[in-house]
């Protein structure tokens, strides 16, 4: 079993189903916090984003150029070529709203995190989530939530998934049921389920040519596992723990398993369209929602 690993004092074998919809509703309630967070991630990557801008269809005025032989006489722009002296194309910015469907992994898993990182993967998770669904909505695409309300191109795309994850019930596997053809999809967890869970999931993807983007968010212990001497492990899912007198010694099998797992899963992201984005908790969000963006904004060039 590929297991989350967490350093614990002595627990119950099992966890409560009281506790887990504790957890739940405590997540929930963070919510307002982390989406002024999110907003504020994607303002400064907003800052530093030149996007997709070409040449196009569309109603935004991008730049005049000048005119090149060939062309038709019908795009000069009689009036600025009058005052440059010389013959002057005006050129719109290429629009073309595209669904994009976002989720983040919400599981009890998620809800892990060690001392070597300020937030959990959750919070996290969800910070990327709306973060990128404030960056999009600000061009104008069409956002929506995995099992949520239909995508709309609302500019408050952000307060709109936040309102959807508040309503949604915790799920560990997104819901793909309103999915429609060649749209952008964005799965965001820490995708430490063995493959063949996930296969019914991606082969929906793959069949309804689903552009999709996996990030893998983990804390830094589970990427380095700093666990040594007499260590209690427990899985947050099941509740299920084991104890070890010599952590250390799993390390390097640990470390491997996880480096295979991930050579899978990144195999799996790119015959879906895209390499597999990775996330610590220690690092910045903007770093990756940044990397995400520009996956985004590529594969809709192509």
């Amino acid at each position: 079993m590929f297991s989350r690993l967490s350093r614990s004092a002595p627990a119950q074998e099992t966890a409560s189903a009281p506790a887990a919809m504790h957890a739940a509703k405590a997540a929930s309630a963070n919510l307002p916090d982390l989406l002024v967070e999110a907003k504020r991630v994607a303002a400064a990557v907003a800052a530093g984003w030149h996007g997709r801008r070409k040449a196009g269809p569309g109603e935004t005025f991008w730049q005049f150029r000048p005119f090149q032989w060939g062309e038709p006489a019908r795009r000069i722009d009689w009036r600025q070529s009058a005052r440059h002296d010389a013959l002057v194309v005006r050129e719109r910015e290429w629009e073309a709203a595209h669904t994009v469907l976002l989720w983040a992994d919400r599981s009890a898993s998620m809800r892990a995190s060690s001392s070597l990182a300020p937030v959990s993967k959750e919070a996290r998770a969800l910070v990327l989530t709306l973060a990128l669904a404030d960056l999009l909505g600000r061009g104008g695409e069409r956002i929506g939530l995995c099992g949520g309300p239909p995508p709309s191109t609302r500019r408050d795309a952000a307060d709109a998934i936040a309102e959807a994850v508040a309503e949604t019930p915790d799920t560990t596997r997104p819901d793909l049921s309103s999915l429609r053809n060649n749209a952008d999809v964005v799965l965001i967890g820490d995708f430490l389920d063995p493959m063949d869970e996930w296969a019914d999931i991606f082969g929906t993807l793959s069949a309804r040519n689903a552009r999709v983007h996996l990030v893998q968010v983990l804390d830094p212990a589970e990427e380095r596992f700093p666990f040594d001497g007499r260590t209690r492990f427990v899985d947050p899912e099941s509740g299920l723990a084991f104890l070890v007198g010599k952590a250390e010694a799993w390390a390097t099998s640990y470390r491997d398993t996880l480096a295979a797992h991930r050579t899978e899963l990144d195999r799996t992201a790119r015959r879906l369209g895209n390499p597999l984005l990775i996330h610590h908790t220690d690092n910045s969000a903007a770093t990756t929602l940044l990397a995400l963006r520009a996956t985004l904004a590529g594969e809709r060039d192509r």
